[in-house]
């Protein structure tokens, strides 16, 4: 018989409704940082600004590829381009992606392989 409890008996505790809009926020900002590429260019940046062929060189990939994950970027509000002589020197404008970044790298590192290696065995 149901007489209005929760599980177990307790009282049913009332459901928040909050605005979706700051997790469409979110998603965006999320988006903006699923590719591996991206994640390493927050992650240099996090700490000093550089020109686009410094991050070629650091990354070691062809600089198109480079410069359209800046774009996304800038597009994100994540990153942010400023002149130095003949030079464009991308900058981060928001220090909580790095965070962002940084703790999903370690969290990323303190994870156990969820598929199969060749040393585990698959019931069969």
């Amino acid at each position: 018989m149901d007489d209005g409890r929760g599980f177990h008996g307790e009282e049913p505790l009332p459901v928040p409704h909050p605005a979706i809009e700051p997790y469409e926020r979110a998603g965006s900002l999320l988006r903006a940082l699923t590719a591996p590429i991206r994640l390493a260019l927050i992650d240099l940046l996090a700490d000093h600004s550089y020109c686009v062929h410094e991050l070629v060189d650091a990354l070691d990939v062809p600089q198109p590829l480079v410069s359209q994950h800046l774009r996304v970027l800038r597009g994100a509000g994540l990153v942010q381009k400023r002149r130095r002589g003949r030079e464009a020197v991308y900058e981060l404008t928001d220090k909580h992606a790095a965070h962002i970044v940084r703790d999903a790298v370690a969290h990323s590192g303190e994870m156990r392989p969820s598929v199969p290696t060749a040393s585990t065995s698959i019931p069969s």
